[in-house]
């Protein structure tokens, strides 16, 4: 049985790359091969020479919510920090609020002249359920008064809130970005359709469960987040389609990964469908439709640097990251890439 502590790696604090680099697709790129083991380096920018003619990118195209807002009490004047989870109807919002015993049941906030909300229901892990009124279309008030909802390790700034999203993001509705696609730019991913690449883009919205630490010991014994997917009848045929023909289906991100994989666990092949999965994959899993993975190197203990093993293998996976490590290459959501096949 595996514990949480032998996904735990020792990071320097200087590898947590704190911005974006530029180009986008200037990275590194670290090349594993799950069959044996073996490492390689390269620049993100080459990623064509890992692909053939044939082989489908599996693209979330979900899009992130300037979802971190601050709202004054209306009747204390206290300030508090709220942010957007999940959309349960039109204007009725899932938050994680702090500090929480400022936002009890029955409290109304003001954000700004346009946007007010009062609090509707405590759940019982702490969030909160918001009730808003708008004055205008909610997600262009949101663009007005939210902030990107940054993950805790980074700590500079974001100069350009559009770094913290893909070139290809559409669908709103995540609090976090799926950062393996935000080393893609749209002339990347233009030539590898002309080299006879298929792209599918399919949604998962990503909460900020990706973020909460594993507090068990025994993995098997972690309660993974919920999270909506969707997947249009295109991206099915594409990525059917080059599973019959022989291609590879290769996921970017963890989110696209975990999309389609549980589409296949339900279905047995991709469909056009939509719904919540919380799929935990962790060693022993066996893959149903992905190939390779596009991802960025992950937290010690989780639940993702434990997928990226159940793919790539345990030992392959602790040896990368070691060598990641020893190398310098840049860590989390604004770092460096692997391409595992």
């Amino acid at each position: 049985m595996m514990k949480k502590s032998d996904f735990y790696y020792d990071l320097p604090e200087n590898l947590i790359a704190q911005t974006p680099i530029e180009p986008r697709n200037s990275s590194r790129l670290l090349v594993l091969s799950k069959e044996n083991g073996e490492v390689s380096h390269d620049n993100f920018s080459n990623l064509r020479e890992y692909l053939k003619p044939g082989d489908c990118l599996v693209l979330n195209n979900t899009r992130v919510l300037p979802a971190r807002i601050f709202g004054r009490r209306k009747d204390t004047g206290a300030v508090v920090e709220f942010v957007l989870l999940k959309q349960k109807e039109q204007l009725i919002w899932e938050c994680i609020a702090g500090p929480g015993k400022k936002a009890r049941e029955g409290h109304e906030f003001i954000f700004s002249d346009k946007l007010s909300a009062v609090v509707n229901e405590v759940l019982p892990d702490g969030n909160r359920i918001l009730k808003f009124e708008c004055d205008g279309e909610f997600y262009s008030v949101l663009d007005e008064v939210g902030q990107m909802p940054l993950p805790p390790y980074i700590k500079e700034k974001l100069e350009d809130a559009e770094r913290y999203q893909t070139v290809y993001s559409k669908e709103i509705g995540s609090a976090a970005a799926p950062t393996a696609g935000l080393h893609f730019t749209d002339n990347m991913l233009e030539e590898l359709k002309q080299k006879g690449i298929n792209i599918a883009y399919v949604t998962l919205h990503v909460g900020l469960g990706t973020f909460r630490p594993v507090k068990v010991d025994e993995i098997t014994e972690h309660k993974m987040h919920s999270e909506h997917y969707v997947v249009t009848k295109q991206a099915a045929d594409i990525i059917n389609e080059t599973k019959e023909k022989g291609g590879r289906v290769i996921c970017v991100g963890t989110t696209s990964c975990r999309t389609i994989e549980s589409v296949a666990t339900k279905y047995g092949r991709i469909k056009e469908c939509s719904g919540d999965t919380d799929i935990f994959i962790y060693p022993g899993y066996k893959f149903k439709f992905m190939d390779a993975l596009i991802t960025n190197f992950h937290l010690p203990e989780s639940t993702l640097i434990m997928l990226v093993s159940a793919f790539a293998g345990y030992e392959n996976t602790m040896r990368a990251y070691k060598i990641a490590v020893d190398e310098k290459y840049r860590f989390f959501s604004f770092g460096d890439a692997m391409f595992i096949g």
